[in-house]
């Protein structure tokens, strides 16, 4: 993960993690690209993880798709 500042205060964002209400679950992306191998065959989708920052200053939260491969 890479440094990400703050586009209102300049400062540096701390990660988090985003999780939804249900369960706790990881927040992920649903995208149209189909998955490798096996189960792209069978219409299954990619989903991508989300990395969250957030600014201590502000309280401004980002989400960034994990689409390092």
């Amino acid at each position: 993960m890479s440094e990400h500042r703050c586009p209102d205060c300049g400062v540096t964002m701390e990660v988090t993690k985003a999780v939804t209400s249900v369960d706790s679950e990881s927040v992920k992306l649903k995208t149209d690209d189909k998955r490798e191998g096996l189960l792209g065959s069978l219409g299954m989708k990619r989903t991508l993880g989300v990395d969250a920052y957030l600014c201590p200053e502000c309280g401004l939260v980002r989400l960034y798709a994990d689409i390092a491969e």
